[in-house]
């Protein structure tokens, strides 16, 4: 990884477990807790690829296990999202762009729910039942709205300031640009499927300006040349 990806995602998975212990965890809501983590890990892996959301996953998972107040098995919540890292990866576009917000939006709720299934299961595998007692179903629910509501506020950002940290032009348009730098992911989230491309638009609107303009500056010096044609005819 390069060093400006491990800035980053050092940076952001560190603010993500600080806001997801002190703030997301004492809401007391009904059911799971809005896992402000997996959303981190899921949209740097949809910038970076399945290598990378595999390191990512596995060093966010680690430090949720170490961080108070854990109350399960060291190397439980890593080996969960180290999972979820890399089958995020894995649904990047070749060309780094989504088309629609729903690319992102499915990939949020497949994570939400498999990563509690798979905590679950790796819970059961170790003899922790808690998830019994509260009811799988209801932590399934719970844990994919709390993550779906969360993520538009999140994951477009993320991936934003990912592609940043890559030097890569944000408004880049698919075949737009020069052919070596693909076009931002987050874009298609943030377009939210409008079909509406600025750049574009402008370069249209440039376009039928200059032919505008070449038009009426021909009509304008064809009735100069006919005026000029009479003037000499009169003479």
């Amino acid at each position: 990884m390069r060093f400006n990806r491990i800035l980053l995602s050092a940076t952001l998975v560190v603010v993500a477990l600080v806001v997801q212990v002190t703030i997301l965890g004492r809401l007391q809501l009904p059911g799971a807790v809005p896992d402000l983590l997996l959303l981190t890990v899921v949209a740097l892996a949809l910038v970076y690829g399945p290598v990378s959301g595999v390191l990512i996953g596995f060093a966010a998972g680690l430090l949720a296990d170490l961080a108070p107040p854990a109350d399960h098995a060291a190397g439980r919540y890593a080996l969960v999202l180290c999972v979820i890292g890399y089958v995020a990866g894995l649904v990047r576009p070749d060309n780094g762009r989504f088309r629609s917000a729903w690319g992102p939006m499915l990939t949020v709720v497949a994570a939400a729910i498999g990563s509690t299934l798979l905590y679950a299961g790796v819970g059961a595998l170790v003899g922790d039942t808690a998830a019994r007692h509260v009811g799988l179903l209801g932590l399934l629910f719970t844990a994919t709205l709390y993550d779906l509501l969360l993520a538009p506020f999140t994951v477009p950002f993320i991936m934003a300031l990912a592609r940043r940290a890559e030097n890569d032009p944000m408004a880049v348009e698919a075949g737009g640009g020069p052919a070596n730098k693909p076009a931002d992911v987050s874009s298609g989230w943030l377009a939210g499927g409008t079909g509406l491309r600025i750049g574009s638009q402008r370069g249209g609107l440039r376009l039928r300006t200059g032919r505008s303009r070449a038009n009426r500056a021909g009509r304008i010096k064809g009735v100069k040349a006919v005026k000029g044609v009479k003037s000499v005819k009169k003479l």
